[in-house]
């Protein structure tokens, strides 16, 4: 068992995985993700999504702007479960993104969309229904700020 485990290792570095993060807050992709400056999104999603984003990619304090993201939102609230009288039992809550990473020219150096989605339980109190959303909404925005910070370090990974 421990020779096969030693042999795993051997071949570990030969696949071509490298870590993302590596060198830290003074690593390549750390550095590009502190020069992202994000634009302002309207609207409290929005408002959630951007300090996620902020607090994802604020590894270097003080870096000078390079690159502008930009995203638009899409908040849904669906009523799926309904009974015989029509009242509505369940709701989905969607969070989608369209964002662009811009370069200081305003070229799109990527383009693409993050999105997730929750359930949610619809009771007889109206308050535990809108905290319940609230919730969601909050976890949602965790979320698409966890997929776009994630593509746009690859994408800073492969770049440099």
């Amino acid at each position: 068992m421990k020779r096969a485990a030693a042999f795993a290792l051997l071949l570990l570095p030969g696949c071509g995985l490298q870590p993302l993060y590596s060198g830290g807050s003074g690593g390549q992709v750390a550095q590009a993700l502190a020069g992202v400056e994000v634009a302002p999104i309207p609207g409290k999603n929005g408002w959630l999504v951007s300090n996620a984003l902020k607090d994802r990619i604020a590894a270097v304090p003080d870096a000078a702007p390079r690159y502008r993201l930009e995203v638009e939102l899409d908040d849904k609230i669906e009523g799926f479960g309904i009974r015989r009288d029509d009242a509505i039992t369940r709701e989905r809550r969607t969070l989608r993104a369209r964002y662009r990473l811009k370069d200081t020219t305003g070229a799109v150096l990527v383009d693409a969309t993050a999105g997730s989605d929750a359930g949610i339980d619809v009771v007889n109190s109206e308050y535990a229904t809108i905290a319940a959303e609230n919730t969601a909404l909050e976890r949602l925005a965790g979320e698409v700020a966890d997929q776009i910070v994630a593509r746009i370090a690859l994408y800073a990974k492969r770049t440099q």
